[in-house]
């Protein structure tokens, strides 16, 4: 069953995801078979990561990513996709990121939940 969110909450994602660009889990199975460069972050919990995620993907909580990403040494350019566990948290993650310089990230819509379902390969203790 999908979660109700708040309206303040559903108002500030729906006004990041009319700035930023989406993807769906689809469009993401192509970008990792591209050849070309693709950094995946995902933005959820701790715990949720450690319980799966998407092979290859390295996580930065919602929480401190705008404190950590520069720790990565992410291109200005690099293609970034961040992932939640359905698309509200990350879209507001990509905005951030967006807002701080970076300029060819997107953010998954469907999240964990469409990797699952679009049968990516994913991590699992």
């Amino acid at each position: 069953m999908a979660k109700q969110h708040n309206p303040r909450f559903l108002a500030l994602v729906n006004a990041a995801r009319a700035v930023i660009p989406e993807c769906n889990p689809s469009e993401l199975r192509h970008m990792l078979s591209d050849g070309q460069p693709l950094l995946v972050i995902d933005v959820r919990e701790r715990h949720e990561f450690e319980a799966g995620h998407l092979e290859g993907a390295i996580h930065i909580g919602k929480g401190v990513l705008e404190r950590d990403i520069e720790k990565q040494n992410v291109a200005d350019d690099a293609r970034v996709v961040l992932y939640c566990g359905g698309g509200f948290r990350s879209a507001l993650a990509a905005k951030a990121v967006q807002d701080m310089g970076w300029k060819n990230v997107s953010s998954l819509w469907g999240g964990w939940r469409g990797i699952q379902a679009e049968g990516l390969p994913i991590w699992q203790p």
